[in-house]
């Protein structure tokens, strides 16, 4: 086992935008791992230094320009199209703001390599973050509601034990070059948010798997939702500007997500993140998606 994953060959994918120290302290905490890796970076036009900062700390790091339209998705999407020419074993996403513990990388690949000798060969490993202070969990995997009329997906903590789950946030997830042979590159029809949502969904529609780790693998800090689209603070009008924008829920993008994996009832639950936003984030107790909640990208 301990061979098989030194030969592994390793893709780190990351993107970022206007965040130096925390990017910095990102690579800082990577660089721990006890196992090799490349790491592929999209650095969406920032202008605070962050390339020149990373290329003097980390030459090794292959830098992608973006022009600061990619947002997350488009970020992940060219970092990872670039990784997958170079055919690797094993692909990791890995939010900038999330600080991985030294053997999570070596933890996750054991995991991949004991689901595929159980026959699961096409399997994705989500690694679950904790808040930094309160310890709470912040983002993961999640299973679909078991309620009839919900199509909810709900956060499952992690146990002592690997758990099979329905859908993941992209914070940290490895994936095995057999799923991304099969699924490809994240959708270019998201622009922030979604397309890791939605990627997971599309790998389980192609017989592929996803599986929580055990315990935690980092911190994360969850994004809070004061000024954003859900923040009922706000005026009602500035909410519904702000869930019409690319960090919110933009038409295409969203009518895209629910039309492909919302049911022949997908129209219904479209609709309730804006009656969310009309109404008010606490007053109303169902959510359509786990995507529903603030997403935590860049």
């Amino acid at each position: 086992m301990k061979s098989n994953i030194s030969k592994a060959q390793i893709a780190v994918i990351m993107t970022c935008f206007n965040r130096r120290n925390t990017t910095l302290d990102c690579l800082r905490a990577l660089q721990q791992q006890t196992v090799d890796f490349d790491i592929y970076l999209t650095d969406d036009g920032s202008s605070d230094g962050t390339t020149n900062a990373i290329s003097a700390e980390f030459p090794q790091v292959t830098i992608l320009q973006g022009n600061g339209n990619l947002f997350w998705v488009g970020g992940m999407r060219l970092a990872f199209a670039a990784a997958i020419k170079n055919s690797y074993d094993y692909y990791l996403w890995l939010n900038d703001d999330t600080f991985l513990e030294t053997d999570t990388l070596d933890r996750l690949l054991k995991i991949q390599f004991d689901l595929t000798e159980q026959e699961h060969q096409n399997s994705i490993v989500v690694g679950t973050t904790q808040d930094p202070i309160s310890a709470k969990p912040t983002y993961g995997g999640a299973v679909k509601s078991k309620k009839w009329y919900s199509n909810k997906f709900e956060f499952l903590e992690p146990t002592q034990v690997t758990q099979q789950c329905d859908a993941m946030f992209g914070n940290c997830v490895l994936i095995p070059h057999s799923v991304v042979a099969k699924v490809g590159n994240i959708d270019a029809a998201f622009v922030h948010s979604l397309g890791d949502l939605d990627y997971g969904l599309r790998a389980r529609n192609h017989g592929c798997s996803i599986w929580i780790a055990p315990g935690y693998v980092g911190t994360c800090s969850k994004n809070s939702i004061r000024n954003s689209w859900a923040d009922t603070n706000l005026p009602l009008q500035q909410r519904l500007r702000k869930i019409l924008q690319i960090k919110g829920f933009p038409l295409k993008p969203w009518t895209t997500f629910c039309s492909r994996h919302s049911g022949p009832f997908w129209l219904i639950y479209w609709l309730l993140p804006y009656i969310r936003a009309i109404i008010g984030y606490k007053n109303l107790a169902a959510s359509p998606t786990f995507a529903e909640e603030i997403p935590q990208q860049n």
